[in-house]
Parts: structure tokens; sequence; C-alpha cells
């Protein structure tokens, strides 16, 4: 699954570090995310796109192809 956390977290002006404290996991967390080597639980998902204020969807892209 693909995301845009990197890019809003830039738009947002804010660090690995802020988004980890947000949301309440560790930054090696959110670099693993950003990365897509880590698909986030549902609940984490839902935190982490309320920090941007914005819906799961806008954060977080499905590859319906069944890839990432």
């Amino acid at each position: 699954m693909k995301n845009r956390i990197k890019e809003l977290r830039k738009t947002k002006k804010m660090t690995q570090e802020d988004l980890s404290k947000r949301v309440g996991v560790s930054r090696q967390s959110i670099i693993a995310i950003e990365l897509g080597k880590y698909n986030p639980s549902i609940e984490l998902a839902y935190n982490i796109s309320k920090a941007f204020d914005c819906t799961i969807e806008e954060v977080f892209i499905f590859d319906e192809g069944g890839e990432g």
C-alpha cells in the first residue's frame, strides 16, 4: 500500500518525530510506513489521517492489483 505521509508531513511542517508522538508510535514505525515496508492497522491509519486532518483514503493509496 502506498501513502502520502511524507508529502503531507512536509506540507504541515511536521517531522517524523512529531507525527510519531501525535499518533503514539515510534519514529521507526513512521519511517517503515512511509517506505511502504509496514502497513498500519486500521486504527493507526485513522490516527495518522486525523493528524493531517484528512481521510484515510487521502493518505493511503490502496493498490487494487494486490501489490504493496
